[in-house]
């Protein structure tokens, strides 16, 4: 019998919570209070799964808040308030925890979010789990996407996914793409100003840390339409070493994974808003796409259509 994997095991606590949960999945949890909808997010940072060799410690702090961010980015959500539980490990010292708690900083006042609390305990290596707070009328769901929309996205991918390929298996780079790489797994940004700006323009969102091909399949999925991509966001320099490792360049954009970047789709009619709005906060967008009837992502190139499998990061298996 199998063991399973990230995604099963969620699905067995779901339906365990099934006959008193009206649980959609979703990138934030959304709790309706009397007049307030308060949105939650709890993301998991742990050492040996989650931390390449050379991060540093601020980095590691700094990176457990930005995943929540994240998922507040596409959302078009602000997250507001956090509390941070963390295990380090017995004669942690003085100078590292000073860094753990630079790295928190760094992140609440890069992203205005106030750390309100949380909890302290000793475990065998570093384990972080945020918990993120905002409120919001609204959300924009992975479920909206349109026959005819655009899908697009916040900035590039590839160069995580060959950070990591340089950093765990030592494949070769020159120091400038390499620099770029491995800025990229470390100090991850997420779009917030971004999502804010284009949140009354598109019609379904979604955070891309688990991979894009997971993020557009996914969309695809709950959006019950066809997601057709026509064009790699990524940039000549990932192609550049993707032929010169071998690798095929659809697995470097397709297959990655800890790229925060927001996946969207926006109708034709208000994409000139979201192109105003990447211009305004400097985000390099990606036209990738369109939405059309029926199942499934599939990737035209040369007038072939190429199935997009899920791929990616996922626990217990990756």
């Amino acid at each position: 019998m199998s063991k399973p994997d990230e995604a099963e095991i969620i699905r067995i606590f779901q339906q365990s919570f099934r006959k008193k949960s009206k649980f959609v999945p979703e990138d934030v949890e959304i709790l309706r209070m009397s007049k307030d909808t308060v949105i939650a997010k709890s993301d998991m940072l742990v050492e040996s799964t989650d931390v390449p060799p050379g991060m540093k410690i601020n980095e590691i702090a700094r990176k457990s808040m930005v995943a929540c961010v994240s998922d507040f980015a596409c959302k078009g959500i602000k997250p507001q308030y956090a509390t941070v539980s963390l295990a380090i490990p017995k004669g942690f010292s003085r100078s590292k925890i000073k860094k753990l708690a630079a790295g928190f900083s760094m992140a609440s006042k890069e992203y205005g979010v106030k750390i309100v609390g949380g909890d302290v305990n000793e475990g065998k290596e570093i384990v972080i789990d945020v918990s993120m707070f905002g409120i919001s009328k609204k959300i924009v769901k992975r479920s909206g996407a349109r026959i005819n929309d655009v899908i697009i996205t916040s900035g590039p991918f590839g160069y995580c996914s060959a950070g990591l390929k340089i950093i765990l298996k030592h494949l070769k780079a020159d120091a400038k793409f390499t620099k770029k790489c491995k800025q990229h797994v470390n100090k991850p940004t997420p779009r917030l100003e971004f999502g804010l700006g284009i949140s009354d323009y598109i019609s379904s969102s979604m955070d891309s840390s688990d991979g894009l091909s997971a993020t557009l399949n996914e969309m695809s999925r709950q959006s019950r339409k066809k997601f057709v991509i026509t064009k790699l966001p990524t940039k000549p320099d990932v192609e550049k070493f993707a032929k010169k490792n071998k690798i095929k360049l659809t697995d470097l954009v397709f297959c990655g994974g800890e790229e925060y970047e927001i996946v969207s789709t926006v109708s034709r009619h208000d994409l000139d808003k979201v192109r105003q709005s990447a211009k305004m906060y400097k985000t390099p967008l990606f036209e990738i796409g369109y939405v059309t009837n029926g199942r499934n992502v599939v990737y035209r190139k040369e007038n072939k259509l190429i199935p997009v499998k899920k791929c990616g990061w996922l626990h217990f298996k990756s």
